[in-house]
């Protein structure tokens, strides 16, 4: 009698298990609480689908997941992702080292790994809530109710995502109260890979400003993270990859009642030599200009009239009026420009959830210690990974890994 296995959730994760999971000879089938299966999937990565990352290491991983990253990468890294979408049809583009699909289409991911799960036979029950796993009889481990049936397995995958998302992807982390009633513990959870919001008044008024910067972020005096690359600037606050990439850590002082702040360095590719002729070039400009006609060479407009806001200068002030050191004072504020954090944007705003199941609950093959068949994957686990591919490979290498074990286990009656 083959293996039972109740995959819960038809995201990246849970897709990606039932496929190696039934391809492995296991009875499968997937439970999905939204109409729809692959929905957060169909719309990653400006709905181009990053699906990984030629440079993977355990660094671009949360700190807490870098002791196990490495074995789990060597189970199943790149090259097994890359292998596991030539066995589906899908042609590979590598862009610099971001892998996409060669459609550039995420909904096309999202359709052949439906598609798969159906050629192999796999179910996937739509607008159906896990709310219960329980034990089982004699014929099968567990029980899995949910809100219009019961079903019993063998091995239940945990997919069913973190709190991340728009609601429309129905994100609400219903797994995280299943594991916990399991007796899993959870690490705390903030939005990863999000905006942050500031009440700066002196921030530019018109949304969608974009620079190469070098954002370094701040608790107090103590660094908590530092990114270069476009810092963008929102109605609100900052956003831009470099930004979300610390918002996590951001996230997390701002939880623990700390005031963060940003300092952006907007000359991140200038030695301190280099800025300084810069500086002298500019200030032989000195005349009768307006400061701001002065600096039209400098940076962004919006930029500069940032830096003159927060220094409290006139913007229509002659530049023959402010001596050289007040001059040289405006030109070094562009490399240290200092913006308070207030907050974090919303789990609906961001990419992924920070936190999750402890890991230390978990076996190297993401099996529950104490709970042998249930299985945990994807964002639900305290796993995430920087943006360009690395939760997703993520999502298929934890789906993979589970989903081979939960095929190949012997049930114990």
């Amino acid at each position: 009698m083959p293996e039972k296995v109740i995959v819960a959730g038809a995201g990246a994760s849970g897709m990606c298990a039932a496929i190696v999971c039934a391809r492995a000879g296991a009875e499968v089938t997937i439970i999905e609480k939204s109409d729809t299966a692959g929905k957060k999937l169909s719309m990653t990565g400006n709905g181009r689908c990053n699906l990984s990352n030629t440079n993977m290491h355990v660094g671009c991983y949360n700190p807490q997941a870098r002791d196990r990253m490495q074995n789990w990468l060597e189970k199943y890294g790149v090259e097994e992702t890359i292998q596991f979408f030539h066995s589906l049809g899908i042609a590979i583009r590598n862009e610099d080292g971001y892998l996409y699909p060669f459609s550039g289409q995420a909904n096309t991911v999202a359709d052949v790994l439906r598609k798969e799960n159906e050629r192999l036979g796999v179910p996937i029950i739509y607008h159906t809530q896990v709310k219960e796993i329980l034990p089982g009889t004699k014929m099968r481990r567990y029980g899995v109710r949910t809100n219009g049936a019961f079903y019993e397995a063998d091995s239940v995958i945990l997919a069913m995502g973190g709190n991340s998302g728009p609601k429309i992807t129905m994100s609400t982390g219903d797994g995280y109260y299943i594991a916990q009633k399991l007796g899993l513990h959870l690490t705390d959870r903030t939005p990863g890979l999000v905006q942050l919001k500031s009440s700066d008044p002196a921030l530019p008024a018109e949304a969608g400003v974009r620079m190469e910067a070098k954002v370094t972020f701040y608790a107090g005096e103590k660094k908590l993270a530092e990114e270069t690359g476009e810092v963008q600037f929102t109605k609100s606050g900052l956003s831009g990859i470099p930004v979300m990439q610390a918002s996590e850590y951001v996230a997390r002082a701002l939880a623990n009642g700390e005031k963060v702040h940003a300092e952006i360095d907007f000359f991140p590719g200038y030695t301190e030599d280099q800025f300084r002729c810069l500086t002298e070039n500019i200030l032989l400009l000195k005349d009768q200009r307006s400061i701001t006609e002065m600096l039209e060479g400098v940076c962004n407009s919006h930029i500069n009239d940032m830096i003159l806001k927060k220094l409290a200068i006139d913007s229509g002030c002659r530049s023959d009026q402010l001596t050289d050191p007040n001059l040289k004072k405006i030109l070094c504020e562009y490399r240290q420009v200092r913006i308070p954090i207030t907050e974090t944007g919303t789990f609906q705003q961001s990419q992924v959830t920070a936190g999750g199941i402890c890991l230390q609950d978990l076996t190297d093959e993401l099996e529950a210690v104490n709970m042998p068949g249930i299985y945990c994957v994807g964002e639900l686990t305290d796993v995430d990974g920087r943006c360009g591919g690395y939760n997703l490979q993520w999502a298929w290498m934890s789906g993979s890994i589970a989903g081979s074990s939960a095929a190949g286990r012997k049930r114990i009656d």
